[in-house]
C-alpha cells in the first residue's frame, strides 16, 4: 500500500476530489495548512495597504491506496490541481506498512 500526500491550492480541492472519485478512491483526509516553497509567500492587500504574507494557505490531502493505483492517483491529482503557475504544490508517495479498519478489523488493501 502507498500513502499519497499532496499539497495543493485550496481552490483546486473540488477538482481533485472529483478526479479521485472517478478513479474509485473512496477515502481522503484534507487538512488546511500554510507553508512556502520557491514561491516565498505572496503579497496581499488589506484595507488598501500592501503586505507580505510569508506562509501561503494550502490544502494537504492524505490518501491511502493499493500499490497498483498509486501512479494513476498521482497523475490524476497532478492534472486536476495544475494551474500552470508557481505554487501549484507537491505530491509525495510513501510506503504504507499496514492499515486497519477499526469497525471491522479488516487489514491491508481491504481496509482501504
Amino acid at each position: 500500500m502507498k500513502l499519497i500526500v499532496a499539497i495543493i491550492k485550496p481552490f483546486k480541492l473540488d477538482d481533485v476530489r472529483e478526479a479521485l472519485s472517478a478513479l474509485g478512491v473512496t477515502g481522503i483526509t484534507v487538512t488546511d495548512v500554510k507553508g512556502f516553497g520557491r514561491q516565498k509567500g505572496q503579497t496581499e492587500i488589506y484595507r488598501g495597504a500592501e503586505y507580505q504574507e510569508h506562509f501561503v494557505p494550502k490544502s494537504k490531502l492524505e490518501i491511502a491506496v493499493p500499490n497498483d493505483l498509486a501512479d494513476t492517483v498521482m497523475e490524476a491529482i497532478r492534472q486536476a490541481a495544475n494551474t500552470g503557475k508557481i505554487g501549484d504544490g507537491k505530491i509525495f508517495i510513501l510506503d504504507l506498512e499496514q492499515a486497519m479498519r477499526i469497525r471491522t478489523g479488516d487489514t491491508g488493501d481491504s481496509a482501504l
